[in-house]
Parts: structure tokens; sequence; C-alpha cells
């Protein structure tokens, strides 16, 4: 069994929950916002079961830096959208993902990027130099920074 780990940002958009969720509960919207879609030019990606919402599932294959891999997402409400997270390449590995959205007063929504995992194998070793949080928190920032953009042009 591996060490488990949790990373988490967040961050402010001026924008609906709805509008927000829109973006994270249907794969095809991610190259708008992802911050691993500039990894590879020339990366390969399908998308299975539904368009969006509990079953829809997005898998790659790119360059050393995109590695390979799939998403699925597993529960979809109106403020939190789950996703399991499947790497192949670079690294075998498992995380579970939660998009928490929650709506404030001026009718902005607060995201929360969670991704939780268990630390084994080669990634237990790259932890002893780097933590989890340091190797993917700037790309949850970078992320959240596209979806921001993303979510308040929509208005």
């Amino acid at each position: 069994m591996g060490k488990p780990y949790t990373v988490i940002r967040t961050t402010t958009i001026h924008a609906p929950a709805a509008r927000i969720r829109e973006l994270v509960h249907d794969f095809r919207s991610w190259p708008r916002w992802s911050p691993w879609e500039d990894l590879d030019p020339n990366l390969r990606r399908s998308y299975s079961g539904p368009d969006a919402g509990v079953g829809a599932n997005y898998a790659w294959e790119g360059n050393r830096r995109a590695g390979k891999g799939s998403m699925t997402i597993t529960g979809d409400q109106p403020h939190q959208v789950d996703v399991d997270l499947r790497f192949e390449k670079p690294f075998p590995a498992r995380n579970r993902i939660e998009l928490v959205l929650t709506p404030t007063s001026d009718s902005s929504t607060v995201v929360e990027w969670r991704m939780h995992g268990e630390l084994s194998g080669v990634m237990r070793v790259f932890s002893a130099v780097r933590s989890m949080d340091s190797m993917v928190g700037p790309d949850f920032e970078k992320g959240l920074a596209r979806l921001k953009r993303v979510g308040e042009a929509a208005e």
C-alpha cells in the first residue's frame, strides 16, 4: 500500500456554478482550460460513453510529457464533479479528482480542485525529492487560471 497524499488548489471565478460545471463535467470542454493540453501538440484524444456526466470517458496518448491515461466521471452533482484519473505512462497511477463548486452571494463560484492518491513505486522515490503538491500544484493553478478566463469570458 502507498503513502496517501492530497493536492488542493482554489480560485474564485466570477461566473455562476452552473456555467463552471458545464466546463468541467464535459471532457470535450477540457481542451479550453486544462493545464495539460499544451504538453503535446499531437496529443491523441478519444471520448466514449455519454457526452457529459457520469460515465463520460476521455483517454489520451501523447509524447513523454503528456503520457498515456484516461479519466472517467464517477460523480456529477450541481456543485461537485468527481473523476477517476488513471495514468499508464510515464508510470502507472490512479487518483481521485474532486472539482467542488461553491456558489457565493455575488454570483461567483469558489472552485476547489482536489486530487487524492497514493504514492507507490517510482512516485514514492520522486516524492522524497519533490512533493506531489509541488509537482502537481502549479498545474492546478494554471488550469484554474484558464478555467477562470474561459468561465468569465462566457458572460
